[in-house]
């Protein structure tokens, strides 16, 4: 094997891995996240509770491994996707884009996302998805606002964007109007 090139995946661990992220989406739809186990899991892809868990380790990690291809789309689409979401718009412009198609994603997958952020302290800044996030949203704060904190100040816009938040927004107020609340605050003092 070359160096940086990524092993191949075994043929019967990758239909084991295809059956899993299946059952478990259909389980977590039909049953809501908090109402399936990972026994449950197992026992709908057919798998054993020790190949589940040696490949996902817990719920959380079965949460990432569901939304990650979601999160590469979204990432494809900033990288080299049209404008305004992606490049040659004018970075205020992008970032509204980017919070508009953040809060598709999230409210779309928001137990998944909630999960994965939740699973311990600070899980939500580890994930690799959230870097990408935090780095894009800094990137354009610099340009939109030259000599700004770009960092600090990525982390702060992110913020309300955070599951469990959107969670408790969207059970009080309704998913249209914590969007709206979210955009106002997220966007209101970008430009």
């Amino acid at each position: 094997m070359l160096l940086g090139e990524v092993p191949k995946e075994r043929a019967d661990a990758a239909r084991n891995r295809l059956k899993v992220l299946s059952a478990a989406a259909r389980l977590f739809r039909e049953r809501g996240v908090n109402g399936v186990s990972m026994d449950a899991v197992a026992a709908e892809a057919g798998v054993g509770k020790g190949t589940l868990f040696r490949r996902f380790g817990d719920k959380s990690g079965l949460a990432a491994a569901l939304l990650d291809e979601r999160e590469r789309e979204l990432q494809e689409a900033l990288l080299s996707g049209p404008p305004p979401l992606g490049p040659g718009a004018p970075a205020a412009e992008r970032l509204s884009a980017f919070v508009d198609a953040y809060l598709d994603y999230l409210l779309d997958h928001l137990d998944l996302v909630r999960l994965s952020e939740t699973a311990s302290p600070g899980a939500r800044y580890r994930i690799g998805a959230y870097r990408f996030w935090r780095l894009h949203a800094a990137i354009l704060l610099a340009e939109i606002r030259p000599g700004c904190d770009a960092d600090p100040l990525a982390h702060a816009l992110l913020a309300p964007l955070a599951a469990e938040h959107m969670t408790a927004l969207a059970g009080e107020y309704g998913e249209a109007r914590a969007r709206e609340a979210v955009r106002a605050l997220v966007l209101g003092g970008v430009g």
